[in-house]
């Protein structure tokens, strides 16, 4: 299954209290809502580790780069382009996200390489 990761950070005025019940009233219930998407993951990033193989350095406790993590399992990158193109997406959602709630971002798209199941 094709994935949408977006790394981010909120706006410095924003608090996570009122982002995560915003996620939950419309965020989440919207992208879901739409024909490419099979279902959408918020994460609260609460700590980290940092190592390196190449150059044998050993994990350690490591502060992460982003507050937040979603997830987006999708039924096709095309099918997710086209809904982006769409009004709702466009003047909806991404209009709200972009000026009011998030700072710097981050947006990955891919395929499941493995899944081992939940």
């Amino acid at each position: 299954m094709a994935k949408e990761i977006i790394l981010y950070n909120l706006k410095k005025d924003v608090s996570p209290e009122d982002y995560e019940a915003w996620c939950r009233e419309y965020k989440g219930p919207l992208l879901t809502g739409l024909d490419s998407v099979a279902g959408f993951t918020l994460v609260k990033i609460l700590g980290g580790v940092q190592g390196n193989g190449e150059t044998g350095k050993f994990p350690e406790p490591a502060p992460s780069p982003y507050q937040y993590i979603g997830i987006m399992n999708v039924h096709s990158m095309e099918a997710l382009n086209k809904d982006r193109e769409s009004e709702k997406f466009q003047k909806e959602f991404f209009a709200q996200w972009f000026t009011k709630w998030v700072g710097e971002f981050t947006i990955l798209g891919g395929m499941e390489a493995y899944d081992g199941g939940e």
